[in-house]
């Protein structure tokens, strides 16, 4: 049987040593879902990694230009821009996991 998006990134996600942009787990799970669509993903992701013992990090986002970084960010997806400097210049996040104990 297929294993589902959602699977193939809890997959990927374990087994990084190393935080991962949405656009490096869009190419480890071979898929065709826009960004956008994978950020919605992981937030699915999130609950089910929590049921299973571990917690989804984030490293925040940075605006290349200032050096801003979105730390107080809930939502997973990137920032459309910077509230410092308003550059559209943004280093997306980076996932990993983390057990919870």
């Amino acid at each position: 049987m297929e294993e589902t998006v959602r699977e193939r990134l809890i997959k990927a996600l374990l087994a990084s040593s190393e935080p991962l942009t949405i656009y490096q787990l869009q190419a480890l799970v071979e898929t065709d879902l826009k960004p956008n669509e994978l950020y919605d993903e992981l937030e699915h992701v999130r609950k089910t990694l929590k049921r299973q013992g571990y917690r989804l990090d984030v490293v925040p986002a940075t605006c290349k230009k200032c050096g801003y970084q979105f730390t107080d960010r809930e939502r997973l997806k990137k920032p459309s821009r910077c509230p410092r400097c308003k550059s559209e210049r943004i280093d997306p996040p980076r996932f990993y996991v983390k057990p919870l104990y």
